[in-house]
């Protein structure tokens, strides 16, 4: 009997060493693929591999570095649960036969926020959507044109974000939720979608149903516009009326006029947030605005804000007008001076430490013009962060290059901070 014992207890234990073995080599193995796949986006470190006998694989301090950006993103703990040891080892094997329910868990993760998060050799050109009026215009500068990044959310003291993100799928559908501290969460279900590998990337099976977004903030907006309103000079009411201008005119520039629940719904958002529940197209991703035509006046956004539904929301289609391009005698006119007003006024480089984070135009002796946010002066050079394909990047100018430094402000001062007092006073 004691041998009997014996010999399932040593059956037992190669069992269990020789299912870790497997697991872990053939998650290396994986692992190593997935990150020759992802070499010319960046850096994949797997961190510690482990396993559970009841179908879990974990990562433990994995991080991903995507060359434009210039922190990883740090992931403590990456669960990938399938349910069972055997859904666990065939799917290692074959990656490309995905069980019918599974979940990925990352917790403890992490992304470090700078001023200027892009790298400064990031200069593709924006597409021609992007260079389309925006429907999501929020500036927090004097200059309209500076719009949100993460330097603000710096300067509002979120210096990193940290959350954890879930997703899972189901026989009815594919389920993710990011939750973060202090920046809100997002939950998404998509009905009869489901998330397959093949060759070692994800391909998504979209089902003809929408898909359902739910949007919470955690009381981001209340801070955000407070400061947005502060650091523009404006009240909450009127920086916010101001960001809806900007979306009536983004939805006009694709030939939508937004009805007037749209707009007030949105203006409430910046405000106050709260919950936002509404659908998407499933085949764009797109917000499932309907678009009023004759006989179909009842057609409205199925949104939820805090739990109650929000009725009149749509769009009517309009005629897109043609955009006014100004004549190189009027482009280089010289405005008349209001000092009430914001202009742009010649300074020089020695006391450019003074305007960081503000909007700066630096001419270069070569003829070329920079226009940005400044962010940083040294003994030889400045860094100047402008927005570039979609995202914010950072150009280092040398001071022997700079022929003209200009900083866009209220009325000409003696001192920058009598300007700062001068425009939070306007």
């Amino acid at each position: 009997m004691k041998r009997l014992l014996s010999c399932l207890i040593v059956v037992v234990l190669v069992v269990f060493v020789g299912f870790k073995v497997l697991v872990w080599w053939l998650a290396d193995q994986r692992l190593a693929e997935a990150r020759a796949g992802l070499s010319e986006q960046g850096v994949l470190q797997r961190g510690q591999i482990s396993s559970a006998l009841d179908g879990r694989l974990l990562l433990k301090h994995s991080d991903w570095q995507d060359f434009r950006l210039t922190q990883p993103l740090e992931m403590g703990l990456a669960e990938f649960d399938l349910g069972s040891p055997v859904s666990l080892l065939t799917t290692l094997m074959t990656p490309d036969s995905l069980p019918a329910t599974w979940r990925l868990t990352v917790e403890q993760a992490r992304l470090a926020l700078e001023p200027v998060m892009f790298r400064n050799w990031v200069t593709a050109g924006a597409s021609p959507e992007e260079t389309r009026t925006p429907l999501i215009a929020l500036s927090c500068a004097p200059d309209p044109r500076q719009q949100l990044g993460s330097g603000d959310l710096t300067r509002m003291g979120i210096d990193a974000l940290y959350g954890e993100l879930i997703l899972e799928q189901t026989p009815g559908g594919l389920r993710a939720e990011l939750n973060t501290e202090e920046t809100g969460s997002l939950e998404v279900y998509w009905p009869g979608a489901r998330l397959q590998l093949q060759d070692m990337e994800p391909a998504l099976v979209a089902a003809d149903a929408p898909a359902r977004v739910t949007l919470r903030d955690a009381g981001l907006m209340r801070r955000l516009s407070a400061y947005c309103g502060r650091e523009t000079g404006l009240t909450v009411n009127e920086w916010a009326a101001r960001a809806v201008q900007a979306l009536r005119a983004g939805f006009q520039a694709r030939g939508y006029q937004p009805s007037q629940q749209l707009l007030a719904l949105y203006r409430q958002w910046l405000i106050e947030g709260g919950e936002l529940a509404f659908s998407v197209v499933s085949t764009t991703g797109q917000p499932a605005i309907p678009v009023r035509t004759k006989g179909d006046d009842d057609a409205s956004w199925a949104v939820l804000y805090n739990s109650a539904q929000v009725p009149g929301v749509y769009l009517t289609a309009v005629e897109v007008a043609e955009p006014v391009v100004a004549t190189d005698d009027e482009a280089t006119a010289d405005p008349e001076r209001d000092p009430g007003s914001p202009q742009w006024y010649s300074e020089t480089v020695d006391r450019a430490d003074q305007w960081l984070g503000r909007q700066v135009r630096v001419t270069l002796s070569n003829g070329n013009l920079v226009e940005g946010r400044l962010e940083q002066v040294g003994e030889r050079e400045l860094e100047v962060a402008r927005m570039v394909g979609g995202g914010e990047v950072v150009y280092p100018i040398l001071n022997r290059a700079i022929d003209e430094f200009e900083v866009w402000r209220l009325g000409p001062q003696g001192q920058p901070q009598q300007g700062a007092q001068d425009g939070s006073a306007h």
